[in-house]
């Protein structure tokens, strides 16, 4: 596996699908359940697996309010802290680890850092491409320091407005224009009628009005069915990510029951690639595989019976009729009262030198 920045863009930009395994911290802070994480999504087609990066003392307050429902907490009235601290062992050395078994195992590795320290460690072990969380899409000071990497970065924008994605742009597209901008729903589960799949077209249109095509887009998924990564290729999303992990009956972390597993995961890739290919293309003309059709289906001007030199031609010896080959029904109005010039025979196909 290639380690340069270029070619994982270019793989971004192909249009081809690609499929992020978002395991989070579903590791639970083990190393052995990182490289059953990283094995499983590899053996079941995801191309890149992304973990999470952080110390819950940086990421937020003491008392600041679950933004969640989650029945399993440990403390159900406890704070974002109370969550986080549980399951933010994991440092460099850990991150590095997971990166090489991504290596052996054949995965791009991926991580969102939710702050400097963490920023720069990822850089340190080879890390192509950052995540950016929804949540942190207006923290400029993060934004900034991760895009100083100059690396590729996909940003997350769940419970934004277009001008708040803009504003993140901008500031990104300041160090690096390898930028991919995911729709999403800030919302742990999205209800299948709030995910709002046509926001891709309009975030797509909007950036390609203003910067041509040097970004790629695509969708962070949050919906509890593995038919929407399907629906947003088509949609025009590239890139898909989808929360990810081995067991859903695991405990410690909400993002195991609504997150997908590997069979699920091999189910989504083959939809996703599925729905790439019946897009195609989006110009409208006849395929190699019509044209047998389009020879043999379509009509020509025809002879009804014998017509003789002379003989005027009317809507009583002429017709349209299959195949395709001769003259297109297009023209008969126009031939319509011309003269036969020679002996046509019955039921045959007309052509222009038949007729003055």
């Amino acid at each position: 596996m290639s380690n340069s920045i270029d070619d994982l863009w270019q793989d971004l930009r192909s249009g081809r699908p690609y499929f992020i395994a978002e395991a989070g911290v579903n590791h639970l802070g083990s190393l052995e359940m990182g490289e059953r994480l990283i094995r499983e999504a590899a053996q079941a087609g995801a191309q890149a697996i992304k973990f999470q990066s952080y110390k819950a003392k940086n990421l937020c307050i003491a008392d600041a309010p679950r933004f969640w429902d989650w029945e399993g907490e440990e403390d159900p009235s406890g704070s974002q802290i109370d969550s986080y601290s549980l399951l933010d062992s994991f440092g460099e050395d850990e991150h590095r680890e997971l990166y090489n078994l991504c290596q052996k195992y054949g995965i791009e590795f991926m991580s969102t850092p939710f702050d400097n320290e963490a920023t720069d460690y990822l850089d340190r072990i080879g890390t192509r491409a950052y995540k950016i969380a929804s949540c942190d899409l207006t923290n400029f000071p993060l934004l900034e320091h991760v895009a100083r990497k100059n690396k590729i970065m996909m940003l997350s924008t769940g419970a934004a407005d277009l001008k708040e994605i803009d504003e993140a742009v901008e500031l990104i597209a300041q160090h690096t224009d390898k930028i991919v901008i995911m729709h999403c729903n800030l919302k742990y589960p999205t209800a299948n009628g709030e995910i709002n799949l046509d926001m891709i077209n309009s975030i797509r249109e909007f950036f390609i009005e203003k910067y041509g095509d040097k970004f790629v887009f695509g969708l962070s998924d949050h919906t509890m069915n593995v038919h929407t990564p399907s629906f947003a290729c088509v949609m025009g999303a590239n890139v898909v990510e989808k929360h990810y992990t081995v067991d859903k009956t695991l405990k410690l972390s909400a993002d195991h029951w609504l997150s997908v597993d590997p069979e699920e995961v091999t189910k989504i890739t083959e939809l996703m690639n599925l729905a790439h290919t019946m897009k195609g293309s989006n110009i409208k003309t006849s395929t190699e595989s019509e044209e047998r059709a389009r020879l043999y289906a379509r009509r020509s001007i025809v002879s009804l019976g014998k017509i003789s030199s002379g003989e005027i031609l009317s809507v009583e010896n002429i017709a349209c009729k299959r195949p395709g080959t001769g003259l297109s029904p297009k023209l008969f109005n126009s031939i319509i009262g011309k003269r036969a010039v020679r002996d046509i025979s019955a039921d045959t196909l007309l052509c222009i030198e038949d007729f003055e």
